[in-house]
């Protein structure tokens, strides 16, 4: 059984909150873990999704179109070559037609999380409750259909708003002139250089943006041999670039009013994730079971972010469409920004 709804009144979906709830106010579900907003949205399976409606949506697009230009977000499939945390690799098979020599068909085999992708809200509960958001328990997550599927963002219209980038790469390179920062290692990006970014490229930040921050993880792969690839996927602790989970960076995502955030690099928060930092402040927990908010993994950002850099303006429109599989955990994201 789900855990029952808070007595916090629910938000619509026709538009943002008139009132949003402190961050002091969390938990929502006084019995659930610490900090959820369970009971918050209307429409449960969309959590933070729900603030995507109709008017900001065209609110978006007519603020953020204005040449057309299309820029795709995602990293191909089959990148990383070498998958991390013990996931198989992808694999695609061409499959020629038995009968008619000028038809193929092909074959795709791959674990949604070794590349770009959206983590649904089926992917991270809280550890230690065994609770995944809303208070679904293991026993309602059934493969073929059932609470929290992914498919629901799809059957809605996508995560489809405005998008706003973070360059902190870029950010590290040209304001504080230093190397890039070390993105096979546990580095940990602070609150304070996200906002210092942010105040750098003049960006304001609305109620239902989809957060996007690179910090150059996919070109500094893509810039490995083979014998490099390999051997970042064989270290015993799988250590990675990501935002720093503590206090201020949490209170800082709620306050923010995000619809979804998402990054370039391995697991958006630093890794390991289980064991680097105080489980306290855990994004996954926070964002995923606690919030319903989506979490994306390594996008490809280098192309939007020269564009960015081009046009002088860190905000676009973004079209991200998950597969449709029923109770799915995760997804490639589909997506592009549109110019």
């Amino acid at each position: 059984m789900s855990a029952p709804p808070p007595s916090a009144p629910p938000l619509t979906a026709t538009g943002p909150p008139s009132s949003w709830p402190a961050f002091t106010a969390l938990p929502l579900t006084p019995s659930g873990p610490p900090g959820n907003a369970w009971g918050l949205y209307p429409n449960r399976d969309l959590g933070s999704l729900n603030l995507l409606t109709p008017s900001n949506t065209a609110s978006a697009a007519s603020s953020e179109i204005h040449t057309g230009q299309r820029v795709s977000l995602d990293w191909p499939l089959g990148h990383p070559r070498n998958p991390s945390f013990n996931r198989a690799p992808f694999k695609h098979t061409i499959l020629p037609h038995k009968r008619l020599a000028a038809v193929n068909d092909d074959s795709l085999v791959f674990n949604t999380q070794c590349g770009s992708q959206w983590d649904g809200f089926r992917h991270y509960g809280y550890l230690e409750a065994e609770r995944w958001y809303g208070g679904v328990r293991r026993g309602e997550l059934a493969n073929d259909g059932g609470p929290l599927g992914i498919d629901a963002w799809a059957a809605a219209g996508g995560i489809v708003g405005r998008g706003v980038l973070l360059d902190h790469a870029r950010w590290v390179k040209d304001v504080l002139q230093q190397p890039p920062r070390a993105v096979f290692e546990s580095t940990q990006i602070p609150l304070s250089e996200l906002l210092a970014t942010a105040a750098h490229q003049g960006v304001d930040f609305r109620t239902g943006d989809i957060l996007f921050t690179r910090t150059g993880f996919t070109a500094a792969y893509e810039a490995l041999s083979p014998e490099q690839e390999a051997a970042v996927c064989k270290r015993p602790e799988p250590e990675f670039i990501g935002l720093r989970a503590d206090r201020e960076m949490v209170e800082w995502l709620w306050e923010r009013h995000f619809a979804a955030v998402a990054g370039d690099q391995p697991s958006f928060e630093a890794a390991p994730i289980e064991t680097l930092t105080d489980r306290a402040y855990m994004l996954h927990h926070w964002l995923l079971a606690g919030w319903g908010t989506p979490v994306g993994e390594m996008f490809d950002l280098e192309e939007v972010a020269r564009t960015c850099e081009r046009l002088g303006r860190w905000s676009f429109f973004v079209v991200s469409v998950p597969l449709k599989v029923p109770g799915g955990v995760a997804s490639p994201p589909n997506a592009v920004a549109i110019f």
